[in-house]
């Protein structure tokens, strides 16, 4: 009986010593996590990055549309939250040059939750956009 008794005071010890050492590891880690949980401390520190919301905005729009974003031309903040135009690959041809592009408004709101969106022009990939080029 005492070597049965000595055998479970020892897996006990074990298991103090070993939950001792995870709480070790995760003290570390939970003293990193407020200060990235002050962030709710106050409003101003609540609102996204900018790199959040773009990321965040292009994930939502492909998501909605299931084309893929290709890349931001436009960013801004405004008094209701934020204006993105964001190019997407609308056709995919061959070769790369012919295929068919899209420059979508993405509006946001403070959070950076997409509250609407709109295709303001298709163009191939390969072509020049008079409109912006300054010429004719």
């Amino acid at each position: 009986m005492s070597n049965t008794s000595s055998t479970s005071k020892a897996q006990s010890s074990r298991k103090t010593q070993k939950s001792e050492e995870v709480e070790e590891e995760r003290e570390p880690n939970e003293a990193r996590e407020p200060s990235g949980n002050t962030r709710n401390d106050s409003a101003a520190d609540s609102r996204p990055s900018p790199m959040q919301v773009l990321r965040h905005a292009r994930t939502q729009l492909a998501e909605l549309t299931g084309m893929t974003p290709e890349s931001v031309s436009s960013f801004e903040q405004t008094e209701d939250g934020w204006t993105l135009e964001v190019e997407v690959l609308e056709m995919a041809r061959v070769p790369d040059t012919m295929s068919l592009l899209a420059s979508y408004q993405v509006e946001l709101d403070h959070e950076g939750e997409l509250t609407g969106y709109r295709r303001v022009r298709r163009y191939e990939r390969g072509r020049a956009d008079p409109r912006r080029s300054g010429g004719r």
